[in-house]
């Protein structure tokens, strides 16, 4: 019997995917991926630590996130204008996917969040962040 994907996605995701990797990521790309991307990611980063978010979610949000954070994607992040494109384009597909189970907590911390990053230079990751 074959392996669930998703079994062996979630098994392997850790290895590239963690809470710092994802705030270094952000507070380095924040200006050039734009506050409505970031703001997006933020969301689904809140959605993925909440304990009533379902595995198969988290998953898919994992999944958004680790595009995001990846150099190596089907643009590359460098392009000006463009080299977001495609991040944006994962980070909507997951928003849609498990917006049942975004929360108002989850947007306002992420909001928070932004106007940290967005409101002066970067600074220490929040605690949620360090794993």
């Amino acid at each position: 019997m074959s392996e669930n994907p998703l079994t062996r996605y979630q098994h392997e995701a850790p290895r590239w995917y963690s809470g710092p990797r994802l705030w270094r990521t952000l507070t380095k790309v924040a200006a050039t991926a734009g506050r409505k991307t970031i703001l997006s990611a933020l969301v689904l980063f809140y959605c993925l630590k909440d304990r009533d978010t379902p595995a198969w979610a988290k998953g898919v949000i994992v999944g958004a996130l680790g595009y995001l954070i990846l150099p190596a994607d089907l643009i590359p992040d460098i392009l000006p204008g463009a080299g977001f494109g495609d991040d944006w384009g994962a980070i909507v597909a997951a928003l849609g996917t498990v917006a049942a189970y975004i929360k108002d907590d989850h947007k306002s911390k992420a909001q928070a969040q932004v106007d940290r990053l967005f409101g002066s230079a970067p600074s220490a990751p929040p605690p949620e962040f360090i794993e």
